[in-house]
């Protein structure tokens, strides 16, 4: 590759991350662990990756139906973060952003460009 488009795309990713990364991101998978005692497999929630700088983007509009009780929402959540990072679908993903942690879990394919990866989350409730 072109040393010149290498460059570029380093600079881009610089500017990218300087200005949109806010956020704090711990990537947690559930891994099989032989427990030595009982001779039994147990599920170990670990951490793969700690504190990644990250962006949160939270998209939601108001549907065109509303109940008595309340209008639904149509909301989309993506982690912006590192393109290196291999998050892997239904990772527990832990996002500190403006002094709000929440727990999300990885929906879907990640969309990987040059300067960072796009991630659809979900609200995190239990592990599948």
């Amino acid at each position: 590759m072109n040393d010149n488009v290498t460059a570029a795309r380093q600079a881009a990713r610089t500017a990218y991350e300087t200005y949109h990364y806010d956020g704090l991101a711990t990537v947690s998978e559930l891994t099989k662990t032989k427990n030595a005692s009982t001779k039994l497999t147990e599920h170990t929630e670990s951490a793969v990756y700690t504190d990644q700088p990250c962006h949160l983007s939270i998209e939601g509009k108001a549907a065109d139906e509303q109940s008595a009780s309340a209008a639904s929402i149509a909301q989309t959540t993506k982690l912006f973060i590192s393109p290196e990072l291999t998050i892997k679908p239904g990772s527990k993903i832990t996002v500190t952003q403006a002094g709000v942690t929440t727990v999300y879990t990885h929906s879907g394919k990640s969309a990987v460009y040059d300067t960072h990866q796009e991630i659809v989350l979900d609200l995190f409730e239990k592990w599948a």
